[in-house]
């Protein structure tokens, strides 16, 4: 067991390491869609690639949601497969967001030897999001009229 700051260090060094490996500028936050984004998550059991849509308008949220899930075929077959679609997920603070995300099961941040495993799962899961992003983003921005 790691003390917090143990944890903390662990986790800086697992974040440089990956950013030495795949060197390059991801979307996340920069999808023009205020309160949409693509993040990496990482923990002692896995390791997530997630579109969270956290907008205030549940309709707004939800109207995202759905263009995501019209896509659906698409992006899986395309771009990734495996998503989970949950368009109502509670976070730990009581939030209602909608979520999208793919995972791999049985690795961790505090064992150095997943590190290239979680590295290489991120580049290529992330990257495909992004490239499925790029090409359908007009489409998904496309609910400003509510």
């Amino acid at each position: 067991m790691y003390s917090k700051e143990e944890t903390q260090r662990l986790k800086r060094e697992f974040w440089i390491a990956f950013a030495e490996k795949y060197p390059r500028k991801w979307v996340l936050y920069d999808t023009k869609i205020k309160d949409f984004s693509f993040k990496f998550y990482v923990d002692n059991k896995k390791a997530q690639i997630l579109v969270d849509i956290e907008h205030r308008s549940d309709e707004k949220r939800i109207a995202y949601f759905e263009k995501l899930e019209a896509l659906k075929s698409i992006l899986e077959e395309e771009f990734i497969q495996n998503l989970v679609f949950e368009k109502n997920y509670t976070l730990e603070n009581g939030k209602t967001i909608s979520r999208i995300w793919v995972e791999k099961l049985g690795v961790g941040v505090s064992n150095r030897s997943y590190w290239d495993e979680i590295f290489d799962f991120y580049n290529d899961k992330m990257n495909a999001l992004e490239m499925f992003y790029l090409e359908y983003d007009e489409f998904i921005k496309d609910i400003e009229k509510l």
